[in-house]
């Protein structure tokens, strides 16, 4: 990472910062000072973010499994915690070559599985155009296609049997309960990437029930959902013909719902 600009005091941004409220100064600053190429740039920056403009969107880049995610406005930004949901594909299938970023947002789960896998046939979709502007981006160094349109009406027909992680982090905050989320999120984020519906697993219901055609034999959705809605989650994914399980990390208070489509004669 590159040294901050000695044209702009780190002392002067921290306090600025702190002084906004920000609750980690130094660490939001060493960002943008590292990400600002001039001291206009920077203090520029410093403004926004001082106004409350999600940090993200400040530096124009969001950090996620080792990678610079472009990020920008009205495009959901990634969470760390979804970094689990790609641990879980990587670990289940290993050797995938092809994978589906449904819901894809930025990109982000769809980039970090093409950097770990060995040349993988990468397709993302979303309904929204400027995730598909952003995602196109952040999928170009991996030889991504990037799909507008409604979960799978989005996609090439020649894909159907053939996906082998199909990843799909949906949108699945309960309807009511958008007015609770934080501020960076209610504010900055479109709806249709955080609105699951009255219980949240609208969107969920969906692609689990458009799945199976997709997958290849063996192949596996991967779903974020929430602690509550796990148990539903696996349901509906049972419900669809997939064998469901629910894989959960401590650390990221992270809960991924796996479905997988059995292979001819399997038991």
């Amino acid at each position: 990472m590159p040294s901050p600009s000695p044209l702009l005091p780190t002392s002067a941004v921290v306090a600025a910062l702190r002084s906004a409220g920000c609750v980690f100064a130094e660490d939001e600053a060493e960002l943008i000072l590292s990400t600002a190429r001039t001291p206009d740039e920077a203090a520029g920056m410093v403004d926004r973010r001082a106004s409350g403009l999600p940090l993200e969107l400040v530096l124009g880049w969001a950090g996620f499994a080792g990678l610079r995610i472009t990020v920008g406005p009205g495009v959901f930004v990634p969470r760390r915690r979804t970094e689990f949901l790609v641990e879980q594909a990587l670990a289940a299938l290993p050797g995938a070559s092809v994978v589906v970023d449904l819901c894809c947002g930025s990109g982000a789960v769809g980039a970090a599985l093409a950097a770990s896998l060995d040349g993988a046939e990468l397709h993302a979709a979303d309904v929204d155009p400027a995730a598909v502007r952003c995602a196109r981006r952040n999928l170009a160094p991996f030889g991504g296609h990037v799909h507008e349109g409604d979960l799978f009406t989005a996609l090439p027909d020649a894909l159907r049997g053939r996906v082998d992680i199909l990843a799909a982090n949906v949108p699945y905050v309960p309807t009511e309960e958008i007015a609770l989320l934080p501020a960076e999120a209610r504010d900055h984020e479109p709806p249709v990437a955080l609105d699951g519906g009255a219980d949240g697993l609208d969107v969920l219901r969906r692609v689990a029930a458009g799945a199976a055609p997709w997958l290849a034999p063996g192949g596996s959705l991967f779903v974020e959902t929430s602690e509550h809605q796990a148990p539903l989650a696996l349901e509906t994914l049972t419900r669809a013909g997939l064998a469901a399980r629910l894989a959960v990390s401590e650390e990221w208070y992270a809960h991924v719902a796996i479905g997988t489509k059995p292979a001819p004669g399997s038991s």
